[in-house]
């Protein structure tokens, strides 16, 4: 079924990014509001029977339930699919549910796919425990290195699915290569881009063919709602993942959609300001921590890589200090940072991975992936670096270090 917003592509698809941002996707109802309207409703009715069999039929142009469909929703993925210079995108309701729906919808028992070894806790699941359930393999591979993708590749390959930066390890790959080889073998290339968002880096210009996120981090950024999104080509979109969500509901309400575009309309001063900030308060902690994991920095191993795919290098990085014990005292002795899980929010928030959003994940994998008992998450906020760093210091102090 075809949307309309209302907007022209071949003018908005040529607008630059803060600008589709605040504007992209908007359709006005006969009210002609300005601020995006929020459709809280699960169904619509229709003039006709008739009419009802043509909308079912994809004949007619219009809404039929907000399973599939919702104006406040389509506005979203409009905005978000201009953002990333894609021809479409579907939300979802978590990230989570956007990663699951990406792998799913175009793999079948005997298949076979190359993971970086650094994903996410719930995403290692899904290669690690979930996929194995349906009969697909999965190699875990270390995806700083592409030789390591090539040498991984089977006949029957059919995605391969990263992380960059990584969480939590801040490993970055080499877009353009990975997905090259990814292209050269008609194996689907998958981009989890949440930490960077299109705003710092537009996995689809080095060659990806579809960039997942979750929506929840960074592009609402204030700790408000959870939502996913995909973005790919119309084909990949509409023919391999709407049957999938179609019949499954991983729906993204209204009410969240309506949130998120406005959350994306300071999305760009957002991400540039927090990333400025991880910048400052990165350069305070190195050489007071044993190690630091942080892409903008130059001391990290792939900072030019880094430079070359990304306009910045965002909010979060991570580092280590000497075992669980250090690590959780650190945290505890923070007044102004929060202990948090979630990372892209306006606050500055930490977590210790291996106790938390990787405790599930066995401790040899977590060793593998690189998240010791030392390490340390940092995402960091829209506060004056200068408190913040003031907080770390008494903290750091207050541990030995």
């Amino acid at each position: 079924m075809k949307r309309n917003t209302g907007q022209d592509r071949s003018i908005t698809q040529h607008w630059r990014p803060a600008t589709q941002a605040v504007r992209g996707g908007t359709a006005r109802s006969e009210w002609g509001e300005t601020s995006e309207a929020m459709f809280l409703t699960s169904g619509y009715a229709y003039d006709c029977a008739g009419d009802a069999a043509a909308r079912f039929a994809g004949d007619q142009q219009g809404m039929t339930y907000s399973r599939l469909q919702n104006p406040t929703v389509e506005m979203l993925e409009e905005r978000i699919a201009l953002m990333e210079g894609a021809e479409a995108c579907r939300t979802m309701a978590s990230g989570m549910a956007a990663m699951t729906a990406v792998l799913l919808c175009q793999l079948e028992q005997g298949d076979h796919v190359v993971a970086g070894r650094a994903l996410f806790g719930s995403c290692r699941w899904l290669t690690d425990t979930l996929l194995p359930k349906f009969g697909i393999e999965t190699t875990t591979v270390d995806a700083r290195d592409p030789q390591a993708f090539t040498d991984a590749v089977r006949p029957n390959t059919k995605v391969f699915f990263f992380e960059t930066p990584a969480n939590p390890t801040m490993d970055v790959v080499d877009l353009e290569a990975v997905c090259a080889i990814a292209r050269e073998r008609g194996i689907t290339s998958v981009v989890d881009n949440a930490f960077a968002t299109p705003v710092l880096q537009k996995p689809m210009a080095f060659g990806a063919d579809v960039v997942a996120y979750s929506a929840t981090k960074m592009m609402d950024g204030q700790g408000r709602v959870l939502a996913g999104a995909v973005c790919g080509t119309q084909a990949f979109i509409n023919d391999i993942l709407l049957p999938f969500t179609r019949n499954t509901g991983p729906t993204l309400s209204a009410f969240n959609a309506w949130v998120l575009l406005k959350s994306l309309e300071t999305l760009d001063l957002r991400i540039r300001r927090q990333s400025e900030n991880a910048v400052a308060v990165g350069t305070f902690l190195e050489g007071r921590v044993p190690r630091i994991l942080h892409p903008g920095l130059e001391s990290h191993p792939q900072h030019e890589l880094a430079r070359k795919q990304m306009t910045a290098c965002g909010s979060v990085f991570s580092f280590e200090v000497e075992g669980r014990g250090q690590a959780h005292g650190l945290l505890d002795a923070l007044k102004l940072i929060d202990i948090s899980n979630n990372i892209g929010d306006s606050r500055s928030l930490m977590t210790h991975p291996a106790s938390t959003t990787h405790s599930g994940v066995a401790e040899e994998k977590r060793l593998e992936m690189g998240i010791g008992e030392g390490l340390l998450r940092f995402n960091v906020g829209l506060e004056d670096p200068r408190d913040l760093i003031d907080d770390l210091d008494a903290a750091l102090r207050k541990v030995g270090l």
